[in-house]
């Protein structure tokens, strides 16, 4: 049984004009605010982590400044990249999403005021780490004065999604409406618990770690999960102009992500009760099922249409995220079934399985729907083609040198904390060279999100500027005619 896609323009990135409809017009503003707000913080963010990656295998450099520490910077990058630049970047896209699959008009100005609150808050929390107000946990260090705006911006515009999901015109409901669904709900539900129970009234004890991991675990597999994977299947199947290939692989995958996607993450040593890594390696094995479905759905859907692959640029960035999303699977099963002693879980290679998620996955998901979407919005043919190729290549490329080298210094540093012979600084040492190879991966995203914000916003600018020159040729067209009566 398959799901049908609803009849929208065929999915070319070519140079065809596309006419905005009424839905297009009304997500226009708002997700134009979301987009490019997203481009500048993945921009920000990625600058931060050059200088970051830099400094931790050359640390005099940019050493005055308190507020350029290694400390600061890695926290603030990787903030802006998390909510500034992916979480937003997935509400714009989920909100398109559910205004076209439901054939229903978005509320442009609510939307749009809810996106500021968004940015807002992340501008005011960005600027409180770098400060020095972080909150110490991994993937909530915002400090508590910057969660109001967040929260209040996220609620606008998860009841705004709420909205157009309960007024659509077609009753039966897509695959990709259950994912967003599931997600507009699930990120207050995570986010407010974390941060009422570790920063506004914290738990004490271990208590706080396990919280820590849970809502960490959610975030980045079941919330960027649910919108990540919703953006995959709608995609590959609208680009290829093709059904999805099965509608009972997408339950399976949404139902066992729902279930075991936020009970990972308890390394086996942790210092709490024996049943919670227990039962947290095996959600993490468990999670191997719905991975296959991924895979299987996916590949059935593609089915060998390479030359749909070499012309679009869109889905080339979608079925790379797709591919990485099931590396980064593998890469935490694989952790959890070979590092018997539990050491790589304290290395390197935790922190390239996660950027794998965050850059490869769920960042070039995003990237392939913005470059489908935004011209449609506009009423332009496309963005430049050529810049969205060199992006992709520079986004892939950048990948690859990060995270290789920091799983590769992972395993390094794994075997050499086995060794007694060696001391723990001769360990770190040997990373080293590791390290400076994933600084090149951090300069080749820098470049190719720089290439991504270009593109966004000359595709803009001269979407405004033809609306510009139109309204003032209206505007001065009596003028003109009564120039001539008088001549």
């Amino acid at each position: 049984m398959t799901t049908p896609l609803p009849s929208q323009p065929a999915a070319a990135t070519g140079a065809l004009r596309h006419v905005p409809d009424e839905i297009d017009f009304s997500c226009r503003l708002p997700l134009l605010v979301l987009f490019l707000s997203s481009a500048i913080w993945l921009f920000i963010g990625s600058f931060c982590y050059l200088l970051a990656s830099i400094k931790f295998h050359s640390p005099s450099f940019l050493a005055s400044p308190a507020w350029l520490t290694y400390g600061r910077l890695q926290p603030a990058a990787n903030n802006a990249v998390l909510y500034g630049g992916v979480i937003q970047a997935a509400l714009g896209v989920a909100l398109w999403l559910l205004a076209r699959l439901g054939g229903v008009r978005a509320q442009r100005v609510t939307l749009t005021f809810g996106a500021s609150l968004w940015n807002l808050g992340v501008t005011i929390g960005f600027l409180g780490i770098l400060a020095g107000d972080s909150t110490g946990f991994s993937t909530l260090e915002f400090p508590r004065y910057s969660v109001l705006f967040l929260m209040l911006g996220y609620l606008v515009m998860g009841v705004c999604g709420a909205i157009l999901f309960h007024k659509r015109q077609r009753q039966r409901t897509f695959v990709a409406q259950w994912f967003i669904l599931a997600a507009l709900f699930w990120f207050p539900w995570i986010y407010s618990t974390a941060e009422l129970l570790l920063v506004v009234f914290p738990v004490r004890g271990v208590g706080q770690a396990v919280l820590a991991w849970w809502y960490a675990e959610n975030l980045l597999t079941v919330w960027l999960g649910l919108v990540g994977l919703a953006t995959v299947f709608h995609f590959v199947a609208r680009l290829l102009d093709r059904e999805l290939h099965s509608y009972y692989l997408a339950l399976a995958t949404f139902w066992l992500l729902i279930l075991f996607g936020g009970w990972g993450g308890i390394p086996v040593t942790a210092p709490v009760p024996a049943w919670m890594p227990a039962v947290s390696t095996v959600a993490t094995m468990l999670m191997a099922i719905p991975l296959l479905a991924v895979a299987l759905n996916v590949h059935g859907t593609f089915a060998g249409r390479f030359a749909a692959l070499k012309e679009n640029v869109s889905l080339q960035f979608v079925l790379f995220g797709a591919a990485t999303l099931l590396a980064a699977g593998v890469m935490k099963i694989a952790g959890v079934l070979c590092d018997a002693q539990q050491e790589l879980v304290l290395t390197w290679f935790t922190s390239a399985r996660t950027q794998l998620y965050l850059f490869g996955f769920s960042a070039m998901a995003m990237f392939g729907a913005i470059y489908y979407i935004l011209p449609r919005l506009v009423g332009a043919g496309c963005a430049s083609t050529k810049l969205a190729r060199v992006h992709f290549w520079l986004a892939a490329l950048g990948v690859i040198f990060l995270i290789v080298p920091l799983a590769g210094a992972g395993i390094v540093e794994c075997f050499g904390l086995q060794n007694v012979k060696l001391s723990f600084m001769d360990v770190l040492k040997s990373t080293l060279p590791f390290l400076r190879v994933s600084t090149v991966g951090y300069l080749l995203l820098l470049v190719g999100n720089a290439l991504f914000l270009l593109n966004l916003s000359r595709l803009v600018v001269e979407f405004y500027r033809e609306r510009a020159a139109a309204a003032l040729a209206i505007a001065t067209a009596d003028l003109f005619k009564q120039a001539e009566a008088k001549a």
